[in-house]
């Protein structure tokens, strides 16, 4: 991993749906989680961990854009669910 940049790869667990992206720059690094759906717990707890090493310039401002960018995310596959209104 290079510093100043990380990534949660999830590669090696079966795919349930599409893969995702949330992504953050920051000053001159950037981060980027890359995730399959039905793995957002997972992400969660890598931001976490990342907000408590000492070694990044990650916090929990940053932890929270990309909280934000996952409810999107999930918010989106959950409207494919909702039934289509009819006028």
């Amino acid at each position: 991993m290079a510093k100043g940049k990380s990534r949660s790869d999830t590669s090696s667990t079966p795919q349930t749906g599409s893969m995702k992206t949330l992504s953050l720059a920051k000053g001159r690094h950037q981060f980027h989680f890359r995730y399959d759906e039905g793995q957002e717990a997972q992400v969660l707890e890598s931001l976490v961990e990342m907000v408590n090493r000492r070694d990044l310039p990650f916090d929990w401002f940053d932890a929270a854009i990309l909280s934000h960018q996952l409810g999107q995310h999930l918010a989106k596959e959950l409207k494919a669910y909702l039934p289509k209104k009819v006028a």
